[in-house]
């Protein structure tokens, strides 16, 4: 019994002590589910549900959840947060659910980014149920946190790879985009399952946050690198990674700087969001193609290096 931080040599719960640990920066993501019908869905994404604003109620909800988590849970600490982001992401028939809890402090927030969840989840129930009341709530679990003793990162990564093309002409349908097939034929050659999502740029960083929570192998993001003020993909990018790579993004563009000069201007960035993978590449076929080439050499040695391979 003894070995466990929160209970006593006889056995009783205790709050530990922590006035000894030092002060961080820690940070904590958490994610979840909501799995529903597609009729809701639909009535979410037009904002036609009875209770009609359910996704910024449901984000306010996990934020505040995460505020009081010290009343909620009997031996977590009062922590003075420094932000709580709360993302729900839409699908055919279900919601991702997902927080980053951060704090400059002496313990973690792990409970504050799994109960800002919880409590973003419920709401979303309780949002939904006078048409689902069949809706379910689940898979609410850790994915990262680091900044404390022992940093953890994705257990169990996935094989699947979430290609987020950042444009919003494509996203709008006033244009075709070629680069997310492209992308995805690629993935699966690497024997991955991709998903292709196409948003416009002032989602990219909503939808990289909810990409990461779903824990996948890889994600690919396609445009928004460059310079002009829309262009926010690899700010959303260093937001998500825990430890950047920029040999990966250096070599990218090396790649391209030999075929064409503009090449020196994207921005993209790569790193490790727990054990996801998540590399920007830039928004043009030419840029994707010379980017995946540089990928087919990595890809398989970085993957066996998270799963814990040796460097031989």
């Amino acid at each position: 019994m003894s070995g466990l931080s929160h209970v006593d040599d006889e056995g009783r719960a205790r709050m530990v002590d922590v006035g000894g640990k030092p002060v961080t920066r820690r940070t904590a993501v958490a994610s979840g589910r909501l799995d529903t019908t597609a009729e809701v869905i639909g009535l979410v994404r037009d904002e036609r549900m009875p209770k009609r604003d359910v996704l910024a109620t449901a984000r306010l909800a996990g934020i505040q959840g995460a505020k009081r988590t010290s009343e909620l849970i009997p031996l977590a600490h009062p922590l003075p947060l420094d932000t709580v982001e709360v993302e729900v992401e839409l699908h055919d028939t279900w919601m991702a659910i997902s927080a980053t809890a951060v704090v400059t402090g002496r313990t973690g927030v792990e409970m504050e980014a799994l109960t800002a969840v919880a409590v973003a989840g419920l709401t979303l129930h309780d949002m939904v149920k006078a048409v689902d009341p069949g809706c379910v709530l689940g898979d609410i679990r850790l994915v990262s946190k680091t900044g404390g003793k022992s940093d953890i990162g994705v257990a169990n990564v996935s094989d699947a790879a979430i290609v987020l093309v950042s444009s919003t002409r494509a996203a709008a349908g006033e244009r075709e985009d070629a680069t997310g097939p492209a992308i995805a034929e690629w993935a699966s050659a690497q024997g991955l399952a991709p998903e292709v999502r196409v948003v416009a740029d002032k989602e990219i960083a909503s939808a990289l946050r909810a990409a990461v929570s779903e824990r996948p192998a890889l994600v690919v993001t396609t445009g928004g690198t460059g310079a002009s003020p829309s262009d926010r993909t690899p700010e959303a990018t260093l937001a998500v990674i825990e430890r950047e790579l920029p040999g990966v993004a250096e070599a990218i563009r090396a790649a391209g700087l030999a075929k064409v000069p503009t090449a020196a201007l994207s921005r993209g960035v790569a790193g490790l969001a727990g054990g996801t993978i998540v590399v920007n590449l830039p928004g043009s076929t030419g840029g994707v193609r010379d980017g995946l080439g540089v990928l087919d050499a990595l890809l398989p040695h970085l993957r066996d290096q998270l799963a814990g391979g040796d460097h031989a």
